[in-house]
């Protein structure tokens, strides 16, 4: 029950972005959209922000599910983009409601895991401190966070799988080369 109550405060928020950007809406606007109470929506989210943020990651769960690997990483960024072109009128109007801040924390917690995933895979077999997988993981989190937020900001027009297609390019063996450059093994021997 509580996850359908979760869905129906989502379907009321996005509901109501069509007619009012997000600093508009209030909790009471959600619950009375939704037909609950607003202990309710307390019950479930701490703010409309919690709310928001929820539904960044439960959508983005869904469509990375099984593509969190190395061989389908591509396909799982080409999916959160295509999320975001699929409920573009939540994305922009979040992105122009809140600090650009918010929006990379969301972007962040998503694009970290995704990477994690993919060099806990790679790195299955090779000794590399925990803080270097993180390092590593961050710098990439940085750069497809920077990418998604650019493309965002001019209103979606680029293509997502050029952009992908670009990152695929670059990164070409990348990942792999620096892991093995922060083997422990070889840093060790040096």
């Amino acid at each position: 029950m509580s996850n359908i109550t979760k869905l129906a405060l989502e379907a009321s928020l996005k509901k109501l972005l069509l007619q009012k950007p997000l600093n508009k809406i209030t909790i009471n606007d959600i619950t009375e959209e939704c037909g609950v109470n607003r202990m309710t929506f307390y019950y479930h989210f701490q703010d409309i922000y919690e709310l928001v943020e929820w539904i960044c990651i439960e959508e983005t769960t869904r469509v990375l599910k099984g593509k969190k690997s190395f061989s389908t990483w591509q396909e799982g960024l080409y999916n959160i983009f295509e999320l975001a072109q699929e409920n573009k009128v939540f994305i922009m109007n979040v992105y122009n409601s809140v600090s650009r801040e918010q929006i990379e924390q969301y972007l962040y917690k998503i694009v970290y895991k995704l990477i994690v995933d993919i060099l806990d895979e790679i790195a299955e077999n090779i000794p590399i401190r925990e803080e270097d997988k993180m390092f590593i993981a961050n710098f990439y989190k940085y750069a497809f966070v920077g990418l998604m937020l650019d493309w965002i900001r001019n209103d979606m027009k680029e293509n997502p799988n050029e952009i992908i297609n670009k990152l695929s390019i670059l990164l070409q063996g990348d990942i792999s080369r620096a892991i093995e450059n922060f083997r422990t093994d070889k840093i060790e021997n040096k």
